[in-house]
């Protein structure tokens, strides 16, 4: 009887939830974007979005990817359109999308809505454009039930790690370099809240922005206890962060609590979607090494 009322509210639900179309949404761009159908054929041109819609069931309406999407296993033979700055163009029309998700940033968007490409742009810098990304993408596909099954996992895991990272007590400082520019992240930043939820203190100030470039000497003079190398996985080490000048001499080094993070790691903590607790659990892992998290 249970697993009866259970099916009938979940069926109950996503009744409630399923899209009308024609539909009209606003997008990141503060764009009135117009679906006269559900979407059958999608291109998908950031990661984070990618995954997303495979994990509210919409998978299979993907058609094409950008060249970076390679979770889950089946986008990996999809059909790569190239990236936000340097997409493919003509493969995209080829395909003959109903809907492309784009980011709001670059001028992709544009240059489809010219060519009559339905383009919709979404939002990916800070913690909550998880949550809010993820209901938009349901509400686009008709799989807003999804969507919000998909959200409360998501926020009970990372609770869940938060609470374990909370038992640490101490809270060290980090740098997190995201590449050797220095690239790193601010406060606002989704990685910056990622930051603070595993039990560390960013050293980067809020005036800066979301992903500020700095001066290396920035960092000498915060002195981190822990540094992340989210560029690791192009080379960037412990040793090579030693050359820097004054760099040998920071806590994070002369302690051994350098973080090189494997491509595995950075897609998990990069990618502000669905696995975003995976990479919550990473950071825990950097900062805190000795809490139990299995």
């Amino acid at each position: 009887m249970k697993r009866i009322l259970t099916l009938l509210v979940g069926f109950v639900l996503a009744f409630a939830l399923a899209t009308e179309y024609p539909l009209r949404a606003t997008d990141a761009l503060g764009r009135t974007v117009t679906l006269e159908a559900e979407p059958q054929r999608i291109v998908v041109m950031l990661p984070s979005a990618t995954e997303t819609l495979c994990a509210i069931g919409a998978c299979d309406k993907i058609v094409a990817t950008d060249s970076f999407s390679n979770w889950p296993e089946e986008v990996q033979d999809k059909p790569k359109a190239g990236g936000l700055y340097d997409p493919n163009i003509e493969l995209i029309a080829s395909l003959k999308p109903d809907l492309v998700i784009t980011s709001r940033f670059g001028k992709l968007t544009e240059t489809l809505e010219q060519i009559g490409i339905t383009a919709y742009a979404v939002n990916t810098e800070t913690f909550e454009d998880i949550f809010k990304t993820a209901r938009e993408l349901g509400q686009l596909v008709n799989r807003e039930a999804q969507a919000e099954a998909l959200i409360a996992r998501i926020q009970r895991d990372v609770f869940a790690l938060e609470s374990v990272a909370a038992k640490a007590g101490a809270k060290p400082t980090v740098y997190y370099e995201i590449d050797a520019t220095p690239y790193t992240v601010g406060p606002g930043s989704f990685i910056h809240t990622l930051i603070e939820k595993a039990g560390g203190e960013n050293i980067i100030p809020a005036e800066l922005g979301l992903f500020p470039k700095i001066s290396p000497e920035l960092v000498v003079a915060k002195d981190p206890e822990v540094i992340v190398l989210g560029d690791a996985p192009f080379g960037v080490t412990r040793a090579s962060l030693a050359e820097r000048p004054g760099w040998a001499e920071l806590k994070a080094l002369r302690n051994g609590r350098v973080c090189e993070l494997t491509r595995d790691q950075t897609d998990l903590i990069h990618r502000p979607g669905p696995r975003v607790a995976e990479g919550l659990k990473v950071l825990i892992g950097c900062l805190h090494p000795d809490l139990d998290l299995e």
